[in-house]
C-alpha cells in the first residue's frame, strides 16, 4: 500500500501530491478553523485522486473541536475523518487523533501526564498506521528554539504497540523522517515554521 503523507497546509492548497492509494493529512488543515476555511480544505481534499483519504484535525482547526463539544457528527463524502478512531483498509488498520499536549490557547489541547495518556490508551495495539497531530518526544519535534515539543506519553504507548508508521506534524521545523525500533516516522509539515510553502509530500510503502 502506497500511502502519502501531509501535515499543516493551514489553507494553502497549492501542493502538488504524489499519486498512490491513500492520502493522509495529519492535522491543521486551516489557518484559524473557521468553518469557511474548512469546506474549502474539503473541497480540495475531496478532489485529489486517492482511492482513500484520511484527515484528522489539529490546533488550528477549532470547527472540529467545537463540533465535538456539541456532538456534531462530521461526515464528508469520499473523506474518512478520525476523531480518537480507527478505520481499516485493505487489513491495514489505521488510527487518528489531534490531541496534543497543552500549547497556547489553541484547540484539542490537554495537559501533559495523566490528562493526556487517556486519550492514548484508547489507541489499540494491533495499529499499523498512527496518524497524531503532535509528535512523540525527541522524534521530530524539535523547535526552532531548541526545545523538544513532543509528547512522553505518546512515545510511551508508540514504542509499545510499534505501529509500521507513525505521522504527524504541528512543529514545521521538524519536517522529515526517521526509523526507530522498525516504526517509520514522517513530520509531514508542508510548510516551514514562517508559514511559507517549504516541504513536499512524503511518500511511504506499508
Amino acid at each position: 500500500m502506497k500511502i502519502v503523507l501531509i501535515s499543516d497546509t493551514h489553507g494553502v492548497h497549492n501542493f502538488r501530491i504524489p499519486d498512490g492509494d491513500v492520502l493522509i493529512h495529519a492535522g491543521d488543515v486551516s489557518s484559524r478553523g473557521r468553518k469557511a476555511e474548512i469546506d474549502l480544505f474539503v473541497k480540495w481534499f475531496q478532489k485529489q485522486p486517492h482511492k482513500h483519504k484520511i484527515f484528522i484535525a489539529g490546533n488550528h482547526d477549532f470547527y472540529f473541536e467545537e463540533a465535538a463539544q456539541n456532538n456534531i457528527a462530521v461526515n464528508y463524502p469520499n473523506l474518512i475523518y478520525l476523531n480518537d478512531s480507527g478505520c481499516e483498509i485493505d487489513g491495514i488498520k489505521f488510527w487518528g487523533s489531534p490531541i496534543q499536549p497543552t500549547f497556547f490557547n489553541w484547540a484539542f489541547n490537554r495537559n501533559r501526564g495523566k490528562e493526556i495518556k487517556k486519550h492514548w490508551d484508547l489507541i489499540p495495539n494491533n495499529i499499523d498506521v498512527l496518524i497524531t497531530h503532535g509528535p512523540p518526544y525527541k522524534v521530530l519535534d524539535l523547535t526552532k528554539n531548541e526545545t523538544y515539543a513532543g509528547c512522553e506519553e505518546l512515545k510511551k504507548k508508540v514504542l509499545e504497540i510499534k505501529p509500521k508508521l507513525h505521522v504527524f506534524g504541528h512543529i514545521h521545523e521538524a519536517y522529515g523522517k526517521t526509523i526507530r525500533n522498525e516504526t517509520i516516522f514522517v513530520n509531514a509539515s508542508l510548510l516551514d515554521h514562517k508559514y511559507k510553502s517549504a516541504n513536499t509530500p512524503i511518500l511511504v510503502e506499508v
